[in-house]
This record gives structure tokens, sequence and C-alpha cells, in this order.
């Protein structure tokens, strides 16, 4: 199904989603067009909605997000999954011994993709916040500032992300609701 079919088809309830994924995707002009669709397509990825990223993904080619950028995002997406556990494991217990181990885990994926910097960190951002990782998502936002990146640039794809988030949590709610009898 195409994003837009998608998103018009959310119920009531979600009306704020649909204006809110109007005016920050649509309307977007805080982001470059590859931030904005690696974003989108990083942040769809971590709802594990099928449905929504199938959808991303198209519309973020349609957008102009190349091939190149397109695998940087998903990347982005993998190795936040990974990364995300494990450090947030490290937060939640109280053993101070496991952040002393070695993580011992391939991250190759943070230095071998072939887009900027600064839209690579944004999109482990975004994964990160969704997955509520708060040692990554410190780390992250900590090296976009050092890459020149403002916090207004770094809010605005943690908005999109959110709505993005949001959309997947109403889709799967939605899937799991039952229908009532005509």
């Amino acid at each position: 199904m195409a994003l837009e079919e998608l998103i018009g088809g959310l119920p009531a309830y979600a009306k704020d989603l649909k204006l809110n994924y109007s005016s920050l995707v649509k309307q977007n002009t805080e982001l470059t067009k590859q931030q904005l669709w690696g974003t989108v397509v990083s942040a769809a990825i971590a709802t594990r909605n099928p449905e929504l990223t199938a959808a991303v993904i198209a519309e973020s080619e349609a957008n102009g997000l190349n091939a190149g950028a397109l695998d940087a995002a998903k990347a982005a997406a993998a190795i936040m999954g990974m990364n995300n556990v494990y450090y947030r494991f490290h937060h939640l217990t109280s053993n101070e011994k496991y952040a002393t181990l070695p993580a011992r885990l391939r991250m190759n994926a943070l230095r071998g993709h072939s887009v900027e910097h600064v839209d690579f960190e944004l999109w482990c951002l975004a994964v990160s916040a969704v997955n509520a990782c708060g040692k990554c998502v410190d780390s992250h936002e900590q090296v976009l500032r050092q890459k020149g990146a403002t916090e207004e640039l770094i809010n605005a794809a943690i908005r999109v992300t959110s709505v993005i988030h949001a959309i997947g949590v109403v889709l799967d709610s939605e899937k799991a609701s039952p229908t009532p009898a005509a």
C-alpha cells in the first residue's frame, strides 16, 4: 500500500498524526531530503511494522533517497537494533562490572556507509530514541553536536521519528483490534 493511502487510512483518533506527518514530512524545511527520508526509513524499520516499513521505503525512493543512502538508513537501523539492546542492558543493570567488559560486537556499519556522517548519526539517533536507549541517544546526540549539527536540526529529526513511531503503533493497534460487526 502506498504511504499516502496508509496515512490517509488512519482512524479518526489519529488525526493529529496525519496533521503532524503532513507538516513534518511533506512540508519539511528543516532537514535535507536525504536527512528527512533516511530518518523516516530508519524510524519505520525501528517500529517493526512491515506495512509501514514497505510503504516508507517505496516512498523514500520516489522522493530521491538513492540506493546508497537507503542502505545506510537500513544499516543504521540494524546496527542500532543490536547496540540499543546491549547498551540499554548496561543502563538497566545495577551491576557496574558489565560496563567494564568489552562489547565484542562488530560495528563496521558505523564507518562503512556512503553518506555524510551527520546524516548517519541522525538515523542512529532516531532508532535509539525509538528503542529508548539512553546511552546511545546521549552518545549520538553528542557526536552530532561535535560535527556541527544544531539542536534544532536534531530536534526536527526526533519530531519526525516520533510521528513515524506513533503511526506504527496505531497500525499495530488497528490490526489487533477486533473489527466491529456490520
